[in-house]
């Protein structure tokens, strides 16, 4: 393997991206410019990437960056997204959200995590291998987005360029997991978990009309109750769960890592997934989501002024729909657990969940050695991402599609992720670095 001297001054690159504000839930108030500075950013901080690299654009906000191997065969594809959630100003961040600031080894700011530190180790390993002179065995294509955040159609456009070539990639890799200290209780050391699948997602309108007037003489059932009421009955108990092969094949592998009872523990579990599924849910929070589709009221609408019975009310309900579910199966779930015909429950936007992709091939191999060399003693363990992600575009028509930014990140972090203070290590971009080069480089 070619030995390389990555450039300095990672830290300060990824801190100029976090400068310009991408935030793509406020295109219409803040417009293009912010999304064309960063492209533009992007050339300028990798010139070799753009020299030697053939760029088409899909859509505004979609790049796709081939680099052409030594042979002819499936390529393989690395996914990221330059857009960015936005930042309530009332939080309180100990430095800017979009500042870029720099301390003791650290990188604070909105994206750092999620996801221009997983982008921008990309580029690193792409601009140092060029500037090493190395060509990949296979074509790398860089699949970035600019509209994740708000299911955009950038990546969708990009994995449809695939599909209509009639090519798909050997392996797709988007953001998802991460590398962790003690994953699970009793489960020492690092693990990296890699996503096999992700779940879908589904927005729903929960609705209801009623009487209007004066709020001095309520009716019994108002818009704003019955609305209440249906998204009160919309409960965790709501879906069933279940556990998937992909946490199945993660208890197994705890279960060598684990000490005392723990190891017995997680063998009895990965051994019967029924009782690993009603376990898992009773203990809620993330882990209950690894095993059942979930439910959150996350908005809600209603009246003009406080003394006026509204004549409709909504709320807008956000699942994330568990492996092996459908859209079509969770809505009518929903509207059997309302139980109002006055209620209405319309479908806003909703993708299925994806297959899972193997665990056991070259591709599951390749990821587990680009690990060996930039997280030594890190197993890669397969799991379930929780979250969407523009990969769910090429999972359609690709059976290799996997999950996992090469950071680490404690559980202070994952927090930050869409929350407050959010920052990467310097370490740990460096080491993710490390990992896109030696998963180019290993290719044949």
């Amino acid at each position: 393997m070619t030995e390389i001297t990555p450039r300095p001054g990672l830290a300060e690159r990824l801190s100029a991206m976090i400068r310009l504000p991408t935030v793509s839930a406020e295109l219409a108030e803040r417009g293009m410019a912010p999304f064309d500075e960063f492209i533009t950013l992007m050339s300028t901080l990798y010139p070799l990437t753009h020299e030697r690299l053939e760029l088409t654009r899909h859509t505004d906000l979609g790049l796709l960056f081939r680099w052409k191997g030594r042979r002819s065969g499936a390529p393989l594809v690395l996914m990221a997204h330059f857009d960015v959630v936005p930042v309530d100003e009332t939080d309180p961040w100990t430095h800017p959200p979009f500042a870029g600031h720099i301390a003791d080894g650290i990188v604070y700011g909105r994206g750092t995590l999620d996801d221009k530190g997983p982008l921008l180790v990309v580029l690193e390993a792409v601009e140092n291998l060029l500037e090493a002179g190395f060509t990949p065995a296979r074509d790398v294509c860089l699949s970035f987005g600019g509209n994740e955040e708000t299911y955009g159609d950038a990546a969708r456009a990009i994995a449809d360029a695939f599909r209509d070539r009639g090519e798909i990639p050997w392996l797709v890799l988007d953001e998802g997991g991460a590398v962790v200290d003690a994953p699970l209780p009793f489960v020492t050391g690092q693990a990296a978990m890699i996503g096999l699948a992700e779940k879908g997602v589904l927005t729903l309108t929960v609705s209801a009309r009623g009487e209007g007037g004066h709020a001095s003489a309520p009716p019994a059932m108002t818009a704003v109750r019955r609305v209440a009421r249906a998204i009160d009955r919309l409960g965790a108990s709501t879906f069933r769960p279940h556990t998937p092969t992909a946490i199945r094949r993660m208890l197994g592998m705890f279960a060598g890592r684990a000490r005392g009872f723990g190891r017995v523990l997680y063998r009895m579990l990965a051994a019967w997934p029924w009782l690993a599924a009603r376990v898992f849910a009773r203990l809620g929070g993330e882990t209950a989501a690894l095993v059942r589709t979930t439910v959150a009221a996350t908005m809600a609408s209603g009246g003009t002024a406080a003394n006026v019975l509204p004549s409709q009310a909504a709320a807008t309900v956000n699942l994330r729909i568990a492996v092996g579910e459908t859209v079509e199966g969770t809505v009518a779930r929903v509207r059997r657990r309302i139980a109002d015909p006055k209620v209405e429950v319309t479908v806003v936007e909703g993708d299925d969940p994806s297959p899972e992709s193997p665990a056991d091939g070259p591709e599951f191999a390749a990821l587990a050695a680009a690990l060996a060399a930039s997280y030594p003693g890190a197993d890669a363990v397969p799991y379930i991402m929780m979250q969407a992600s523009d990969a769910r575009h090429f999972h359609r028509f690709s059976p290799a599609v996997y999950r996992f930014a090469p950071l680490t990140m404690s559980a202070a972090q994952r927090a930050s992720i869409h929350g407050v203070d959010e920052h990467v290590t310097i370490d740990a971009l460096e080491r993710g670095e490390r990992f896109h080069r030696a998963l180019i480089q290993q290719l044949e």
